[in-house]
C-alpha cells in the first residue's frame, strides 16, 4: 500500500507534559493534547515552532491582487442564495489548522487543547484564552455552542444530515466546549472538532445565516475587510492585532500586509489586464492562454515571469456532468453513448497543445485510483453489491474512448449508435428520436464562462453529427449558482474536489441522503454507491480495507458514467509581476502562496502601479 502501509491507523496522540494516556475501561477518557489526526500519524511533535514549508523570517510587507472571474453580491459565504465574495469564508478560524504537508492531520488554532471518549461518545476542546473576534471580543465555548446550533437551524442542507447524531454541542465552561454523540462516530466527532469556523455570537445572534449580506460580518481570521465596491472588488488587510499570528500553525504565512480581489465578466479581458498591470498574480487554467497569449513587452523587459511548478497533488475529476435526475440521462447506455461524443485527443493536440492528461479515476494520482480488474479484496466488497452495479465493474478496466487524434470519429459513433438503439433511439431523417415518444434527444448544457464554451463546442459538433442538439447556454455566476442548488440543470462542466483518499466526505458528494445539496451534483441515487461511501465512513482505521473500499466505489463511479470526463494536469502554471519570494520547500498539497511574501527590492524595480 506504499507509504501508508506503516501508518497505525489509530488517532495520532501527541501529548503534552500535563496530560497522560489512561488504558482502563473503554469509557475512559482520552486525552489527544493537541493535536487531532483523521488519517495516519502527526508529522509535527506538540512543541513544533513551524511548519516545514515556511520562511519564519518572511516579512510581511506589501499588497498582492488577484483578478477573479464573476461577480458578487454579499459576504456571507453560507447563505443558501447569491455569490458571496471571495476569501469571505476565511474570515473565521477554525478550531483546529491544517497543514498543506500532511492529509487530515489538525493542529490548535481556536482550540488549545481537546480531549475525547475512547468511545467516541463525546470529545471537548478547550479554547485558547487569548482568541478574539476582530472587535476585540473573546472567543468562548458559548461561540462554538452557538455556532453549531445555527447551522443546524440556518445551514445548508447537507450539514443537517451529515450531524444528525449530533447530540448537542454545549458551553460546560467559559473556554471550555463539550460535543455529545446521539450514536458515538469517531468521524464525525471528530470532523466537528477539526473544521469548524466558529462564528460570534453576539454578531449573529440576529442574523439569519442563510440569507445574504451587504456588509462584512465580523471576523475572526488573520484578515478582515477593508474595502469593497460591490460585485466589483474586495480588499482585506492583515489584522495588526490578529490574536494568533504568533501560533506555530500561522508564523511564516500570512504575509501580504493587503490582498485585493478584481472581479472580471470576461478571461480575455481578465488575462490582458493582469499583462497591463491591473493585478499580480495569474494561475492559468487554459492551454491556449499559456501556449500564446503570455507575450508582449512586460515579460520581454523581465516585469512578468512565467513559471511550471510540478507538484504530487492528488487531482480533481473534472468533466461535463450528467444530472441523472434530468430525463434524459436516467439511462446509464444514454450517459455512455454521450461520452464517445469527446475527441479527447484531437482536441488535446489542436486546441491544449498536448498538455493534458485524460482523466479516468475519481481518485486521480493516488494509490486508490482503480486499475486493471478488480483484486480479491475489492470482490469481497464488491460482490454483495452484484445486483446494484455494471457487470463490467467485475470484467473490465474502465478506460475513456480514445481516438487516433484525426478528427473523425466513425468508430466512436457507431459504438454510440448501438447504446442509443438499446436505449430505444434511433435516427430519423438525421435526427436522434426517441422510439416510442418520438422526441428529438437533445439537452443543454449550462455554463457562466466563455472558457467553458470553448471546450465544449467540439462536443457539440460531434453531437450534431449523431443527430443530438446540445445547446449551450450562458449566464451570469448568481444565477449560475441558483440553477445548481435548484438542480434546474442538465449538465455542466464541473469539478469533484482531490481525494487524497476516501474520507467521510464523499458521504455528502456521493451518498443519496445528500441529494439536496450542491455537492452531490450529478444527481446520484445509488444504493450501491450509498452502501460504499458508508463503509468508507465507518472503516477510517482499516488501511487495507479502505485502499479496497476506494477502488471499489471508482470502479462503480467509472462504470456509471455520471460524467464525460475531461484532463487534468500535474503543475501549476503560474505567471506573476515578478515582486514574489518563496521558501525553499514547497509544501506537497498545495501551491502555497499564502506562504509566499513581497520582495520590496524586486519590487521596486516594477512600474509603480505594480510595487
Amino acid at each position: 500500500m506504499g507509504k501508508l502501509k506503516t501508518l497505525a491507523f489509530s488517532v495520532g496522540l501527541v501529548f503534552t507534559s500535563s496530560f497522560s494516556l489512561s488504558l482502563q475501561a473503554a469509557d475512559v477518557e482520552v486525552v489527544a493534547g493537541t493535536t487531532l489526526v483523521g488519517f495516519g500519524e502527526a508529522k509535527y511533535a506538540a512543541d513544533f515552532a513551524h511548519f516545514d514549508y515556511v520562511n519564519p523570517q518572511a516579512p510581511k510587507v506589501g499588497k498582492v491582487t488577484y483578478g477573479q472571474i464573476g461577480t458578487y453580491d454579499n459576504f456571507n459565504r453560507y447563505a443558501s442564495r447569491g455569490a458571496a465574495a471571495q476569501r469571505t469564508g476565511e474570515l473565521y478560524d477554525t478550531l483546529m489548522a491544517s497543514p498543506s504537508d500532511e492529509i487530515d492531520s489538525y493542529y490548535p488554532l481556536i482550540a488549545e487543547k481537546v480531549r475525547y471518549a475512547s468511545d467516541y461518545s463525546w470529545l471537548e476542546v478547550d479554547i485558547n484564552p487569548n482568541a478574539k473576534f476582530h472587535d476585540g471580543v473573546s472567543i468562548t465555548a458559548k461561540d462554538v455552542a452557538f455556532t453549531f446550533d445555527k447551522f443546524m437551524t440556518q445551514g445548508v442542507p447537507q450539514y443537517r444530515v451529515y450531524y444528525k447524531d449530533v447530540k448537542a454541542v454545549t458551553a460546560v465552561s467559559e473556554l471550555t466546549a463539550r460535543i455529545e454523540m446521539e450514536v458515538p462516530n469517531r468521524e464525525k466527532l471528530f470532523s466537528l472538532a477539526q473544521n469548524m469556523r466558529v462564528l460570534p455570537e453576539h454578531y449573529w445572534k440576529d442574523q439569519n445565516l442563510a440569507e445574504p449580506l451587504d456588509t462584512p460580518p465580523v471576523g475572526s481570521g488573520p484578515y478582515k475587510v477593508s474595502t469593497y465596491k460591490p460585485g466589483q472588488s474586495v480588499t482585506y488587510e492583515l489584522d495588526e492585532n490578529y490574536w494568533a499570528k504568533d501560533l506555530p500553525v500561522n508564523i511564516g504565512r500570512n504575509n501580504f500586509k493587503q490582498i485585493q480581489y478584481d472581479y472580471y465578466r470576461d478571461e480575455t479581458v481578465m488575462l490582458e489586464a493582469f499583462k497591463a498591470g491591473e493585478f499580480d498574480i495569474r494561475i492559468e487554467s487554459s492551454a491556449k492562454f499559456w501556449a500564446t497569449s503570455y507575450v508582449g513587452k512586460n515579460f520581454d523587459n523581465g516585469f512578468i515571469v512565467k513559471e511550471e511548478i510540478g507538484h504530487q497533488e492528488p487531482q480533481s475529476t473534472q468533466g461535463f456532468v450528467f444530472n441523472t435526475q434530468a430525463e434524459v440521462f436516467k439511462d446509464i447506455r444514454v450517459r455512455e453513448a454521450l461520452t464517445y461524443a469527446m475527441d479527447f485527443e484531437w482536441m488535446n493536440k489542436n486546441m491544449f497543445y498536448d498538455q493534458y492528461t485524460r482523466s479516468r479515476s475519481y481518485f486521480q494520482n493516488t494509490e486508490y485510483e482503480a486499475k486493471g480488474l478488480p483484486t480479491e479484496g475489492e470482490l469481497k466488497i464488491l460482490t454483495p453489491l452484484k445486483e446494484q452495479i455494471p457487470p463490467r465493474v467485475f470484467t473490465d478496466e474502465y478506460q475513456p474512448p480514445v481516438t487516433d487524434g484525426s478528427g473523425r470519429i466513425r468508430s466512436q459513433m457507431r459504438t454510440a449508435f448501438k447504446l442509443l438503439k438499446e436505449a430505444g433511439w434511433e435516427l430519423k431523417n438525421k435526427v436522434m428520436t426517441n422510439v416510442e415518444t418520438g422526441q428529438p434527444l437533445e439537452f443543454e448544457m449550462l455554463i457562466y464562462s466563455p472558457t467553458t464554451e470553448r471546450i465544449a463546442i467540439p462536443v457539440q459538433k460531434n453531437l450534431k453529427s449523431m443527430g443530438i442538439t446540445m445547446k449551450i447556454r450562458s449566464i451570469d455566476t448568481t444565477q449560475y449558482l441558483k440553477r445548481l442548488r435548484d438542480r434546474d440543470f442538465d449538465m455542466v462542466s464541473s469539478s469533484y474536489s482531490a481525494n487524497a483518499y476516501p474520507s467521510p466526505n464523499l458521504m455528502i458528494v456521493w451518498n443519496s441522503n445528500f441529494i439536496d445539496s450542491t455537492y452531490n451534483t450529478a444527481g446520484v441515487m445509488s444504493p450501491a454507491v450509498d452502501a460504499l461511501t458508508q463503509q468508507i465512513t465507518e472503516n477510517q482505521q482499516d488501511p487495507e480495507m479502505l485502499l479496497n473500499l476506494g477502488r471499489s466505489l471508482d470502479r462503480v463511479l467509472q462504470w456509471n458514467f455520471y460524467i464525460i470526463p475531461q484532463w487534468h494536469l500535474n503543475k501549476y502554471r503560474v505567471a506573476m509581476w515578478d515582486k514574489f519570494e518563496r521558501p525553499a520547500v514547497q509544501p506537497t498539497y498545495d501551491l502555497g502562496v499564502d506562504t509566499w511574501w513581497i520582495s520590496e527590492e524586486k519590487a521596486s524595480k516594477l512600474p509603480e502601479k505594480r510595487r
